[in-house]
């Protein structure tokens, strides 16, 4: 059986280095991982995008990626630059984003709305020997089909891997799958073709590869957002039982929020921080402890919001 490899999706305002760090430190190296998107602003690589992926919590992480989004290869060349300048070998083009704020933009998921914008691209690539490439994309912007001009034109590029997400990005992450479309994006990739979309078992990611077994392996987002274990269950052969599930989630949460509240500035900026890890995670933790965790003003509530998780 061919390589089958396991990938931790890219999720602005939740996968940052501290998660990404604590989450090794849990459950241990099972997947590769990728920043969240790096974007310019004012013309350069934004700041706090470009200090995720040179933060020192990504030590431990050789083979941490960073992902770009971009409009038009200008924009790309920029980022690429600041990315081999701070080391990195390999990165991410984010051909997926499905979000207004970015598609308006002409970024994202937008690109496969006028695919000619990456006719340059391999003579961009040929400025940047030393970086590798592979792609995170949706099968178009609003029509299920849009990403045949989009394989021709990454044909000319030598790509590690093509994750795809089986929607349009105006479906956003509701609807039918359309899997007929996958399939035949799959048989039709220059690259081996990673599955990423409505994973939230270990049951689905082995139905996945069942289903696709020419697929070089699963993506998550949302998954392991909602069931931080899930990888590792998948690795075990077994599903951890609801008590073990809850004391891995309770471990990677403190040690986040002993990271947050040792590097940023006041209750605030804490909760701003700590709250979204849970944003997904009702189904494990229970609607009741969800409830008091998003109306936790201080830290005082939030830690009694806490202390209902494993009641």
């Amino acid at each position: 059986m061919e390589a089958f490899e396991l990938y931790i999706a890219p999720v602005q305002g939740h996968t940052d280095a501290a998660w990404r760090k604590f989450h090794r430190e849990v459950y241990g190296r099972v997947a590769q991982s990728f920043t969240p998107f790096i974007r310019l602003e004012k013309g350069d690589p934004r700041r706090r995008d470009m200090a995720d992926f040179t933060s020192p919590l990504n030590a431990d992480d050789p083979d941490l990626e960073p992902q770009v989004i971009f409009r038009d290869m200008d924009e790309l060349a920029v980022l690429l630059t600041a990315l081999r300048d701070a080391g990195a070998s390999r990165v991410n083009l984010n051909l997926g984003c499905p979000f207004p704020l970015q598609t308006a933009k002409g970024r994202g998921a937008a690109i496969l709305d006028h695919p000619d914008c990456l006719d340059p691209l391999p003579e961009i690539m040929a400025r940047f020997p030393e970086i590798s490439l592979s792609v995170k994309m949706r099968l178009g912007l609003g029509s299920p089909d849009q990403w045949r001009p989009v394989l021709d034109r990454l044909r000319y590029v030598p790509l590690r891997h093509i994750a795809v997400h089986p929607r349009t990005a105006r479906e956003q992450y509701s609807g039918p799958l359309h899997l007929d479309q996958f399939s035949a994006l799959m048989h039709s990739a220059p690259a081996p073709v990673i599955y990423n979309g409505e994973i939230h078992t270990p049951a689905d990611i082995e139905a996945t590869r069942t289903g696709f077994p020419a697929i070089a392996g699963v993506m998550c987002a949302r998954g392991l957002l909602r069931r931080p274990s899930l990888f590792s269950e998948y690795i075990e052969g077994r599903e951890w039982d609801a008590p073990k599930r809850l004391e891995h989630i309770l471990r990677f949460h403190s040690l986040l929020f002993e990271h947050y509240n040792a590097t940023l500035c006041g209750p605030s900026q804490i909760l701003s921080k700590i709250k979204p890890f849970w944003e997904y995670a009702e189904p494990e933790i229970g609607h009741k402890a969800a409830k008091a965790i998003r109306k936790a003003t201080t830290l005082p509530k939030y830690a009694a919001a806490i202390s209902m998780i494993a009641q």
